[in-house]
This record gives structure tokens, C-alpha cells and sequence, in this order.
């Protein structure tokens, strides 16, 4: 019996997009949903509590970052991921496959996995399919990744069908190491670059495989937005309408509204927090870069349109100090802002979606969003 179970709701007439729902061991998550990335099994400088109140029902942690540091043998003691950062909610984690490959000269692929030099310290490890999901069985988050070979953009198909071949022969083997279906849902990872029939060969072995979810991996990596979408309107046909589809690592507006509307159900990225911290926020009216000038004497909340906790009690000018003086809680505040920010535009999304109204929704947000 796996772990999870997706329904689905409904299609928006409008667009086609899906609405639904994934039930977890810990809750039930409405998709389409961006989740949070908490890298180092924290969302940066968030709180628990914190994306609770803006109603986060899932975040991600990171497969390759828990391992170097603090070990996933000292997180299973203290009772898995979940207890160890105080989060009761549903938890992601990714296998860290993407983290090892953006090692470039670090690490050298072979097919029992790959060897590579930690980033920390440069001492040497080795990452197989096997130990990936070992990892994670450890860590014990509700979703799990397979570990996969993320091929870098451009590449030549000769060496991307090489590669997915290997991620297909990889995802067998995780499959095959995963000691708890019941209470881990473990994710195939669809791969193949911007080549269309490498793509369907890939989500066709996989399917065989059969997997409770499927990922959309290696895109987002560089190459132009159209190709990036051209190429997800053609994988997510491909996968099966009753499972979620998770597109990895993507988390600006527009792809957010880009990738629901051709039939993604979960997204996460970095984005939020990192330019948090260098003071910018999302805003309804497009991004505000907080630390210039423009904004010394502007009392004004970030987004006059928000009801996020940093808006309700802060202004541009006080948060600009706080940039230029480089003090922590101008991160904080920006941060809050824009998780907020980007849950609530999800949350309007499933609305929209329920309303058949989508693609007027995409409109009305791209001309105030300057897109």
C-alpha cells in the first residue's frame, strides 16, 4: 500500500489545469502547491510556527546537505526529520542526485553511482541508488526522491539518452533498496533534456517501474522559458492522470502559473528566500528591490495588497534600514513576505482553477505583475 494517495478534483475548463488533493501520513496537501525548501532542515531563518500561520502544508529538505552535515544516522535518533526540526506536517526530500552533479570536477559518475569530494571539507564519499534511499528511509520524510543523473544544459542527446538510461536502471534499484512503501511514497524522476522522444522514453520506463508519483527533473537548468515549456507540455501527457506530478526546482511566478496550467501539481525552489536575503520581494505589483534608494522615505507596506505578518507591521523605508545596516530580521521579514507571497498566488490558483477561470487569472496577474 503506498504512502500516499492523490485525487483529483477537478480540470479547469478554461486551461486544463488540475486540482486535487495528496493525502500523507502527515496531512493532506491542495494542489497545485508550492513547497518551501528547507535545504539544512530549516526553511532559512523561518520558524515552524511561522509557515504554519501562512499555512505551509509541506516543505523540502535536502537529500545531499543532510548527509554531509549533520549525518542521517544522528537524525534517525532523534526520531527522523520530523521530530528533529519540530515540523509535523508533510515533509519532501530530494535525493540529492542535483546537488552532486553541480559538483562538476568533484565527483565522477559511474554506473554503481558516484564518487565525489564533499563541498565542505573535501573528504570523499560515494552516493549509489541504494545508499540515496537508505538516506532517506533514515531521514524519514513523507515523499522520497529516486537518485538520478541530471544532465546539464546543453547536452548532446547521444549523452542525455545515455543518461536517462542510467537514471531508469537507478530508479530500479532505489525502488528495490526501499525498505518502507507503506510509510514513504518514492518518486521516479523523468528525465531526457529537451529532447521530446527522450522524454517519453523515460517517463515510459518509468511508469513501468511504477512509481506512487513522478518527478519532471532537469529542466529549469539554464536553457530559454519556452523551451522550458514546450518541453513540459509535452512529459505531463505522458504520466498518469491519477498520481501527482512534481516539476523540481521552479518557483517564480510565472513558472509557477506556466507549469499549473500545463498539469503540474508541485513545485519547490530556492527563489523566495534567497533573494529575500538580498532584498527583494515578490510583490503583487512585480518585485521590489527594497534595498534602493527609491525606497529611503517610502512608509508604505512591501505589497499594499497583502496581509502577510511583515506587511501588516512594516514599512519599505524601515526594511530598507534594516537591509543597509545588514541586520538579520531585514532577511526575516523579507523572507516571511515572500513565502507568503508565493503560497497565497497558489491559493488563488486553486481558486481560479475551481472556477474555471485560469488563463484570466494568468492575464490579470502578468499585467499587474509586469510580466
Amino acid at each position: 500500500m503506498s504512502a500516499i494517495r492523490y485525487e483529483l478534483i477537478k480540470t479547469c475548463k478554461q486551461s486544463g489545469a488540475r486540482l486535487g488533493k495528496i493525502y500523507t501520513p502527515h496531512g493532506v496537501i491542495d494542489t497545485p502547491i508550492f513547497m518551501p525548501v528547507g535545504t539544512q532542515a530549516t526553511v532559512k531563518s523561518m520558524t515552524p510556527e511561522e509557515l504554519k500561520v501562512m499555512d505551509a502544508r509541506i516543505i523540502l529538505s535536502n537529500t545531499y546537505h543532510l548527509y554531509m552535515r549533520p549525518g542521517h544516522e544522528l537524525i534517525e535518533k532523534a526520531g527522523g526529520l520530523h521530530k528533529f526540526m519540530n515540523w509535523d506536517r508533510a515533509i519532501l526530500t530530494d535525493s540529492g542526485g542535483f546537488q552532486v552533479f553541480s559538483l562538476g570536477p568533484l565527483r565522477k559518475i559511474v554506473e554503481e553511482g558516484v564518487h565525489f569530494r564533499s563541498h565542505l571539507d573535501g573528504s570523499k564519499h560515494f552516493i549509489s541508488p541504494e545508499k540515496a534511499i537508505e538516506i532517506q528511509n533514515s531521514l524519514g520524510a513523507d515523499i522520497i526522491m529516486s537518485f538520478d543523473e541530471c544532465a546539464p544544459y546543453p547536452s548532446e542527446y547521444n549523452y542525455v539518452k545515455k543518461s536517462l538510461e542510467r537514471t531508469t536502471r537507478w530508479a530500479k534499484r532505489g525502488k528495490e533498496a526501499h525498505k518502507y512503501p507503506e510509510k514513504q511514497a518514492l518518486f521516479g524522476i523523468v528525465q531526457g533534456g529537451m529532447y521530446k522522444d527522450l522524454r517519453t522514453q523515460s517517463a515510459n520506463e518509468l511508469m513501468e517501474i511504477d512509481f506512487p508519483g513522478y518527478s519532471i527533473g532537469g529542466l529549469s537548468v539554464g536553457e530559454p522559458k519556452p523551451i522550458m515549456y514546450d518541453v513540459l507540455e509535452h512529459t505531463t501527457p505522458l504520466l498518469p492522470k491519477d498520481k501527482p506530478r512534481y516539476l523540481m526546482g521552479v518557483g517564480s511566478p510565472d513558472d509557477l502559473i506556466e507549469g499549473v496550467i500545463r498539469g503540474v501539481d508541485m513545485f519547490d525552489c530556492v527563489l523566495p528566500t534567497r533573494i529575500a536575503r538580498n532584498g527583494t520581494a515578490m510583490t503583487s505589483q512585480g518585485k521590489v528591490v527594497v534595498r534602493n534608494a527609491t525606497y529611503q522615505e517610502d512608509f508604505t507596506p512591501l505589497d499594499p495588497n497583502c496581509n502577510c505578518y511583515t506587511c501588516k507591521n512594516y514599512s519599505r523605508a524601515y526594511i530598507r534600514h534594516l537591509v543597509k545596516a545588514n541586520e538579520i530580521l531585514a532577511s526575516r521579514l523579507i523572507t516571511n513576505h515572500n513565502l507568503h507571497f508565493l503560497l497565497n498566488l497558489m491559493h488563488e490558483v486553486r481558486t481560479a482553477i475551481k472556477e474555471d477561470r485560469l488563463l484570466d487569472f494568468k492575464k490579470d496577474f502578468y499585467s499587474k505583475y509586469g510580466l
